[in-house]
């Protein structure tokens, strides 16, 4: 099951065998004023990974976000997963991350060819 509204995305996925894993999780963001960063997004994971309970909180500046929000709230997903699980990417099989993504660029008014920070680069 996934749900797409405007801030929030929910996920749930149920374990097929005893090598895969489920995951129940919601994953809230809105905008927010770094004092280092500047504008950027602040998403907060809440929810399950294989029954541990998830709550993570991170931030990303605006020329960081699109492409790493993902990457970053699936490593934080695999943390919670025993070896040798891994978990697969979260936006692999759900395209409500395309809404999400384009939400996101809507909110922080993000255009091809925005600057990037050279610190980030790094």
């Amino acid at each position: 099951m996934a749900q797409f509204q405007p801030g929030h995305v929910h996920i749930e996925r149920t374990a097929l065998n005893q090598n895969d894993h489920s995951y129940d999780l919601n994953i809230n963001y809105e905008v927010l004023q770094d004092p280092k960063e500047g504008r950027g997004i602040q998403f907060h994971m809440s929810g399950s990974v294989e029954g541990k309970t998830v709550d993570e909180k991170f931030f990303l500046p605006k020329d960081q976000v699109l492409p790493s929000f993902l990457s970053l709230a699936t490593r934080k997903a695999q943390s919670y997963l025993a070896p040798p699980k891994k978990f697969e990417s979260l936006g692999s099989p759900h395209k409500l991350y395309d809404a999400m993504f384009e939400d996101i660029r809507r909110l922080l008014d993000v255009k091809s060819g925005d600057p990037i920070k050279p610190e980030h680069l790094e």
